[in-house]
């Protein structure tokens, strides 16, 4: 899996750099071509001589060494994988905050690939809210934190901050190639995003949402190998550039947008916020402000969802959203059995960082049968990873 594979290796200050050396060796064992970059203060720890002689090529530390640059952006579009190991809550800051005062963050920010972190420090420094806050910047910038283990460290405390051991990294590196071919040959329709009823030509009917999450979404079948089709409401956010997006403003074109390609599709994830109701006779030209109450009459939209769930074949997965304010897990089995759901994802506006316009969220997975899965607080990017596992393991 991973063999002919290039792998950039990073090492940051800390006594765990030792274990580099191992997950260097590992890594040419798998059959990789390994290119080591070094801080200065990692030099403290274990000479650069060791993975020289260990990847057979010189290892770079600084952007200009003499009079040789070493070029970052060549070797963050080099690169297959990048991984800093072990890494600070100093570099994790740097990263997290674009301070590219060095080689490894330079290369950090010029990288295409994916970027693994293995942290290691000390459990108080693991714990503190800063290098939470920093880790979650890095995870929405679609990095990848490899869990730290817990054991003794080197203050002589005993807890979390352990980096990961060498042939753990290495199995992280085999999973995210391994999830990369999980849904090849699949075609995922993903719809994001409001709906903006027309009332008038410059008044509609509308809510906050921000398309983040199923951009989110999107973006992850799409890195896992699926042909994604995101067919996206009016919204500020930018879509990914490595998936087909077909715009659309109302409801009614959300749902003939929809109709269409989920004929084609293995897998629907239904995160948009479709307006249940829209005007029932949206007017041509501005409506001018006159005496008096004004009333508007309106109409139901079509149920996308329902309708949907009306036509999935064997084998088609849907996944529905339900955003609630109030008794939130009955109404979400309501929808999970009355629009043929595999299963819902649940957020409520009762919960700090969730619901519309936040980069988090913090959901419940519905499934039939009274099973549920709770999840905390994270990035909306990380939610979107979760949402991919649990799909693949209905295919499974």
């Amino acid at each position: 899996m991973l063999h002919g594979k290039k792998i950039i290796v990073a090492i940051t200050g800390s006594i765990a750099a030792y274990k580099a050396a191992l997950l260097v060796r590992a890594l040419v064992k798998e059959g990789c071509e390994v290119q080591v970059l070094m801080t200065e203060s990692a030099k403290a720890f274990v000479s650069p001589l060791t993975f020289s002689t260990l990847s057979k090529k010189p290892v770079f530390s600084n952007i200009i060494d003499g009079d040789q640059w070493n070029n970052h952006v060549e070797m963050g579009l080099w690169a297959d994988a990048m991984v800093i190991a072990p890494v600070t809550a100093n570099t994790i800051a740097k990263c997290a905050t674009g301070q590219a005062d060095n080689l490894v963050v330079a290369t950090y920010l010029s990288a295409r690939c994916p970027v693994f972190f293995a942290p290691a420090m000390d459990l108080d420094m693991w714990a503190h809210p800063a290098t939470k806050s920093n880790i979650e910047r890095l995870i929405a910038h679609g990095a990848r934190i490899i869990p730290v283990g817990n054991g003794e460290l080197a203050s002589g405390l005993v807890g979390d901050g352990r980096m990961a051991e060498p042939d753990d990294i290495v199995r992280h590196l085999q999973s995210y190639y391994t999830e990369r071919l999980s849904f090849s040959g699949k075609h995922v329709m993903v719809t994001a995003g409001p709906t903006h009823e027309a009332i008038d030509p410059v008044r509609f009917i509308g809510n906050p949402s921000t398309g983040k999450m199923g951009i989110a979404i999107a973006e992850s079948f799409a890195r896992r190998g699926a042909k994604v089709t995101l067919i996206l409401g009016p919204v500020p956010s930018k879509p990914p550039a490595d998936v087909k997006v077909i715009h659309v403003q109302s409801a009614a074109e959300m749902y003939a947008a929809s109709a269409l390609v989920f004929k084609e599709s293995d897998i629907a994830i239904l995160s948009a916020a479709v307006s249940d109701y829209t005007p029932a006779h949206p007017s041509s030209l501005k409506i001018k402000k006159e005496e008096g109450p004004a009333q508007l009459e309106l109409r139901r939209t079509q149920d996308i969802a329902q309708e949907l769930g009306k036509q999935k074949k064997n084998g088609q997965i849907i996944v529905g959203f339900a955003l609630e304010t109030d008794h939130a897990e009955t109404h979400a089995r309501e929808k999970l059995a009355k629009k043929n759901f595999d299963f819902v994802v649940l957020n409520t506006l009762e919960d700090a960082g969730a619901g519309f316009g936040y980069d988090t969220n913090k959901v419940k997975f519905i499934f039939p049968g009274n099973v549920v899965r709770a999840f905390e607080l994270k990035s909306k990017v990380a939610v979107a990873e979760d949402i991919c596992h649990a799909v693949a393991e209905l295919m499974h």
